[in-house]
């Protein structure tokens, strides 16, 4: 079982077991934490905007031209904005630290 940590927009630090193969969307989901996810992981919008601490974004497989395309819609886009859908907790990711933005934009309600 690895371990990582979410870093909520008042700063608090909130280190969560993240099993292995899940994906940090549903890792935020299994402990209630506020990322919102609407669809569902599908690549359809980005309401799992995380930013990644600086160290570990190296670490990260390269965002794919579909997630980068829903990246351009997130509110608060950093040089370490990555989708919580599409980073999926492995060894060499255990320690993993994301801050969750102070405000995510749903493309997908009317």
């Amino acid at each position: 079982m690895h371990k990582m940590t979410f870093i909520h927009p008042d700063g608090t630090r909130q280190e969560v077991e993240a099993p292995d193969g899940l994906s940090v969307m549903e890792i935020a989901h299994k402990n209630d934490i506020d990322l919102e996810g609407a669809c569902e992981g599908s690549l359809a919008c980005s309401t799992c905007h995380v930013i990644v601490d600086e160290e570990w974004y190296a670490k990260l497989d390269e965002a794919s031209e579909e997630e980068e395309d829903m990246l351009d819609l997130a509110f608060g886009l950093t040089h370490t904005s990555r989708l919580g859908c599409q980073i999926r907790m492995c060894d060499d990711l255990d320690g993993l630290e994301v801050a969750l933005p102070a405000a995510t934009r749903n493309m997908m309600v009317d």
